[in-house]
């Protein structure tokens, strides 16, 4: 896989694990719980721009649409990628002074 696929799946998976719980917290079956996530690219700087998170939840009611969806914005990954994070980026050589 490469780094952006690991991305996307991370937000997936996360996105995933928020919905699972939500339905586990109100005995509401998570069969057929499904998640899909895709992303366009951007340029200048390239990287990904847009990130699109679909949830498939054939069991829950209308009445559970709100929460559901709730719950897969609370999910970690999610608000970091809504919140730009800072990156601190060091390089180390092998030469020592």
């Amino acid at each position: 896989m490469t780094p952006p696929e690991f991305l996307l799946v991370s937000l997936g998976t996360c996105a995933g694990f928020y919905a699972a719980q939500y339905l586990k917290t109100r005995h509401l079956s998570a069969e057929g719980l499904a998640i899909k996530v895709a992303a366009e690219k951007a340029t200048q700087p390239a990287r990904l721009g847009s990130f699109r998170i679909e949830v498939n939840a054939p069991g829950v009611t209308a009445e559970h649409e709100a929460g559901l969806m709730r719950a897969v914005k609370a999910c970690l990954i999610h608000n970091t990628l809504l919140h730009s994070p800072s990156v601190e980026t060091v390089v180390h050589t092998g030469v020592m002074v």
